[in-house]
């Protein structure tokens, strides 16, 4: 059977693999190849690059208007077409298209707002004992810079790089995730039909291990852009230390989802569920421990677990799904694993495991429920991508945040209390980046987002997020004519 071919977009064109080489991409609801990618090598990326730093040198002084003109047209283009770049990423991904066609609906108030940062790119005047003198700074662009989005959002996360990327005035090479690529060439192409001018945006597809490290260890990559696992993290950031360049790092999550004793349980289920069910659990932020009060514990888990088995499994195109398919093999069998380890370790499985029923075609996993699970074990220690929640209950709040920030992650967390003091003093306790009280899973493009130990470092959105594809330059000028100095001495 042929499947379409999708080549790389590089220097505002599309480019067939050096090598002639591509890779299949597979829809997890049937398991099998539905397209083909272009497998990306050195010699692409080194197109690409080429390409960006050719268009850079134009791009950085065309001024904040143009800039944010071509932005804001790209958000547009991108509503405007909502619908098939939902399509594209609901079959390559499995991710439900009632959120992904909300995701893409979304990404124009993004685009919007990152139009309008590229004349927030303001230096100040230092002040100087000298009349004579005068010392100011201005944020300059890195250049080229290396924008690597995880698989279960690429637009929504690779938009969170590419946009202020070029706001700043840098050019951008994206490396999409092989898994789920055909979103992000597409936007390529809808930036070019905005009039971003050629060479400012490239994309390269292929493996991480091959196409993604040539960009990374680039040398006129300048800074590189990452989401994914800490695993692959720490290869990137060996790889950029080489050529001692900055990053940003947002990487996986074992989010609390913290309920005290005073929550009403049949108003905050839903809380539970939006934490861990939605999307499978592919994402980053899930709240993949339910951190809860025992006086309402049993009832919490009861009501969550009937909810679980409700959750509608199918196929991600259809509007009624709830939860698509996991979007690897690679993944599911990790899921199956650990809960069948979390078990043996003493967990009691409430609701799902890998003999509920499902699908039979497809990478699909049961919404699971584990109850009594202890934090040190596996099931609590590490990210499962997966839509399996672990129960640890909990007696007070200086037991919660304790558990909460026993973790080697620390990226989101939820607090759900009727108690304003209380939730003021858990959520500046979390060590997390993000803390949401009474919702969950929340972004926005004004809202730094990042984590810290294991989650990463940098941020993204908002003026933090900007902040991150410019640097400081010192300019200093001396108006006086009289004759310089001492040479030896250093001016102070």
């Amino acid at each position: 059977m042929t499947h379409d071919r999708y080549d790389h977009w590089i220097d505002g064109r599309h480019a067939m693999p050096a090598s002639g080489a591509y890779l299949p991409t597979f829809d997890p609801m049937t398991a099998a190849p539905w397209a083909e990618i272009a497998r990306g090598d050195a010699i692409d990326v080194e197109a690409a690059v080429e390409s960006a730093q050719r268009a850079f040198a134009a791009w950085r002084n065309v001024g904040p208007t143009g800039r944010a003109d071509v932005i804001w047209r790209i958000g547009d283009l991108i509503a405007a077409h909502a619908d098939e770049l939902a399509a594209l990423e609901a079959r390559d991904a499995g991710k439900v298209v009632r959120e992904v066609r909300g995701q893409m609906t979304s990404l124009r108030a993004w685009y919007h707002y990152y139009a309008s940062l590229a004349y927030q790119t303001e230096g100040r005047t230092i002040p100087q004992d000298r009349a004579s003198l005068t010392v100011y700074t201005q944020r300059i662009p890195y250049g080229v810079v290396g924008v690597i989005p995880a698989f279960n959002s690429p637009m929504l996360l690779g938009g969170m790089g590419i946009a202020p990327a070029l706001a700043a005035g840098n050019t951008v090479v994206v490396k999409p995730p092989e898994v789920n690529a055909l979103s992000l060439l597409r936007l390529a192409e809808l930036a070019k039909e905005a009039g971003l001018p050629d060479g400012c945006l490239n994309v390269v597809t292929g493996f991480g291990h091959e196409a993604g490290d040539a960009l990374v260890a680039h040398p006129l990559v300048r800074k590189v852009w990452f989401t994914g696992g800490p695993e692959s993290a720490k290869h990137v950031a060996a790889r950029a230390a080489e050529g001692l360049k900055p990053l940003v790092l947002e990487l996986g999550g074992k989010s609390a989802n913290i309920f005290f004793e005073d929550v009403r349980v049949d108003d905050v289920v839903n809380g539970v569920i939006a934490g861990i069910f939605a999307a499978a659990g592919q994402t980053c932020v899930a709240g993949s421990r339910l951190l809860v009060h025992e006086r309402i514990a049993d009832e919490l888990v009861e009501k969550v677990a009937a909810r679980a088995r409700t959750i509608a499994l199918g196929d991600p195109t259809s509007e009624s799904t709830e939860m698509g398919p996991m979007s690897q093999e690679k993944i599911l069998d990790g899921v199956s694993a650990r809960v069948r380890e979390a078990i043996a370790e003493g967990a009691d499985l409430v609701v799902g495991g890998e003999d509920a029923d499902r699908p039979e075609q497809g990478w699909f996993y049961a919404p699971t429920v584990l109850d009594n699970v202890r934090n040190d074990m596996s099931v609590a220690r590490n990210e499962l991508f997966g839509p399996v929640l672990s129960v640890i209950r909990i007696t007070d709040e200086d037991e919660a945040i304790a558990i909460a920030n026993d973790s080697p992650f620390a990226l989101a967390a939820g607090v759900w209390t009727r108690d304003l003091g209380r939730a003021h003093r858990v959520a500046s306790s979390l060590d997390t980046g993000t803390v949401w009280v009474n919702m969950y899973r929340a972004l926005q493009f004004a809202t730094p987002f990042g984590g810290n130990k294991l989650s990463g470092y940098g941020r993204e959105n908002g003026m933090d997020g900007f902040a991150e594809f410019t640097q400081p330059k010192g300019v200093w000028i001396e108006s006086s004519d009289e004759p310089v100095g001492d040479p030896f001495v250093l001016r102070a």
